[in-house]
C-alpha cells in the first residue's frame, strides 16, 4: 500500500523524487533564485552555506564543470544552474554518470535570467570525470 501511495503522489508532483542537498555560498543571490526555482518545481533541497565551495566541487567531482553551486540529489552531483528538465531526466534514466552541469553562470539558466527551454546546453560528468555534451535543455 505504501509504495503505491508514493508513486501516486510522485507522479502527482507532490513528493520529491530524491532526497536533494544544496551547497552555496551564503552571499550569493542567483543562488538562492536557483533554490526559489527549484522548490517551484518539485525539488526541495535542505540549502547549506558553505565557505569551501571548491572543496565540495572536488569532493563531488564538479570541478571540471564547476558553476556557484552544487546540488546532491539521487547519488548524482548537479552542478549550477541545470534546468529541472534535464535532472528529472537524470533522474528517471539512472545514467552510469557522476553528474550532469552547466558550467559558468550563463544568463539565460534558471535562476540567473529568462531560460527558453531547450536552449540551454547541458554537460555529462562521467565517473572519469570527462566532460560530455549531454544536450540541450
Amino acid at each position: 500500500m505504501k509504495s503505491i501511495v508514493l508513486t501516486l503522489l510522485l507522479a502527482s508532483g507532490l513528493a520529491q523524487a530524491a532526497p536533494a542537498q544544496l551547497f552555496k555560498s551564503a552571499t550569493c543571490g542567483c543562488c538562492a533564485d536557483y533554490v526559489t526555482y527549484l522548490n517551484q518545481n518539485g525539488i526541495r533541497p535542505q540549502v547549506e552555506n558553505r565557505d569551501d565551495m571548491d572543496a565540495i566541487k572536488h569532493r563531488y567531482g564538479s570541478a571540471g564543470a564547476a558553476s556557484c553551486h552544487t546540488l546532491v540529489i539521487g547519488g548524482y552531483t548537479v552542478e549550477g544552474h541545470v534546468p529541472v528538465s534535464a535532472i528529472k531526466k537524470l533522474l528517471r534514466e539512472k545514467p552510469d554518470l557522476r553528474g550532469i552541469a552547466v558550467p559558468g553562470m550563463p544568463a539565460t539558466s534558471p535562476g540567473m535570467g529568462t531560460h527558453t527551454p531547450g536552449t540551454l546546453p547541458v554537460v555529462a560528468i562521467t565517473r572519469s570525470g570527462q566532460i560530455k555534451d549531454w544536450g540541450k535543455y
